[in-house]
């Protein structure tokens, strides 16, 4: 295939979507991509100067071009030609590995329960028995675990991935942890010669799923830039962010003001109703107006018949907002809204509601109402 071919995986796979990947055969130098806040949409800028065998015409019809499997596996060689590990592989982790292994990527999984990895051996996943052996037969380790000592454990623990990592391999934690944890696992990967980059995700089963995750990165930027092709696959954006810890602050605030509003939806939800208002209007409402959010025209229906089937556990919610409460803390900023909503997060996960979805909240609302 020529080198010049530039017709995005991405669209081949899913051709409704915006374009995302690029072979890079003239890479443009790295002061492309600026250090703060760099937002990359699925055609990144440095790429757009590429020539390409398709006109601006021609690729907007994607869709009615037959392309063959192979043609893309083999575009996506000369993509990434590399191996792929992903450690940790439940509600999130999963569909992305998924999506990785379905657009032709070579993918080593492993989970501390085994069993979970079984759907990903059926479509041609590959298993290793530790992160150790993970990171030692693959070129770049994805990780995403569900809080910051599992994230730990699994980076340089006993049989950890840093054991394996060596000088040109890469490590990408997709985990959502605190600021200090992401740059303690960048500071054990990096001391074996290898490359660290926090690329923490906005986005819940769903999105993760349907490749439309937010990576929020930060770290060695060279490594940004090897790994772009395979974030562009799992996600439909991806921001570069600086120094380590930047990425994990983002993803903590975004996640402190999604718990807050949806402590807040929930009572919105519970006044309509004790008022004499149909809740589900107000979900239309609310949705079709300026504070709407696809969060509560997803969720809201479930809510109302009192279903919570998780795509974003209740747990990790909590354990975002009290995360994000101690950055908070570290910069001596106020944050009197989040306080409250953790609080009441905390009593839903008293009523055993960890394992819901986070919109589960409403029933700490609830039962403070039969107090």
């Amino acid at each position: 295939m020529a080198t010049s071919f530039s017709c995005s995986l991405q669209a081949i796979l899913r051709p409704s979507h915006q374009i995302s990947i690029a072979l890079l055969s003239n890479p443009s130098s790295p002061s492309s991509v600026g250090l703060c806040s760099n937002f990359c949409p699925r055609i990144p800028s440095r790429f757009k100067s590429i020539p390409s065998q398709f006109s601006a015409k021609s690729s907007s019809s994607l869709s009615a071009t037959p392309i063959t499997s192979q043609i893309v596996s083999d575009t996506l060689k000369e993509v990434f030609p590399g191996r792929i590990g992903f450690l940790g592989v439940g509600i999130m982790g999963s569909p992305m590995a998924q999506n990785l292994i379905k657009a032709g990527c070579d993918v080593t999984v492993w989970n501390r329960t085994k069993s979970k990895c079984d759907p990903l051996l059926q479509i041609g996943a590959k298993y290793k028995p530790s992160p150790k052996e993970v990171a030692s037969s693959c070129d770049i380790t994805f990780s995403m675990l569900a809080d910051p000592q599992s994230a730990v454990d699994v980076a340089y623990g006993e049989n950890g991935a840093a054991s394996g990592m060596t000088t040109g391999k890469g490590y990408v934690d997709v985990s959502t942890v605190d600021g200090a944890t992401s740059k303690s696992i960048g500071e054990h990967i990096k001391a074996t010669g290898a490359l660290f980059l926090e690329a923490p995700v906005s986005g819940s089963k769903k999105p993760a799923e349907d490749g439309q995750l937010i990576f929020l990165t930060a770290g060695d930027q060279s490594l940004y830039e090897r790994v772009a092709p395979l974030l562009d696959i799992m996600g439909k954006s991806r921001f570069y962010l600086g120094e380590v810890g930047n990425g994990a602050a983002m993803k903590l605030v975004v996640n402190m003001v999604m718990g807050s509003m949806m402590a807040s939806f929930s009572e919105g939800l519970l006044l309509s109703e004790k008022v004499g208002l149909d809740p589900n209007v107000l979900i239309e409402v609310v949705s079709q107006g300026a504070i709407g959010a696809p969060m509560y025209s997803t969720k809201g229906p479930s809510m109302v018949k009192a279903a919570y089937p998780t795509a974003f556990p209740l747990k990790h919610q909590q354990k975002d907002l009290r995360l994000a409460l101690g950055l908070a803390e570290t910069v001596s900023q106020s944050t009197p809204i989040a306080a409250a909503a953790n609080e009441l997060y905390k009593v839903a996960k008293s009523l055993n509601l960890g394992d819901q979805d986070f919109s589960a909240v409403i029933e700490a609302l609830k039962a403070k109402l039969q107090e």
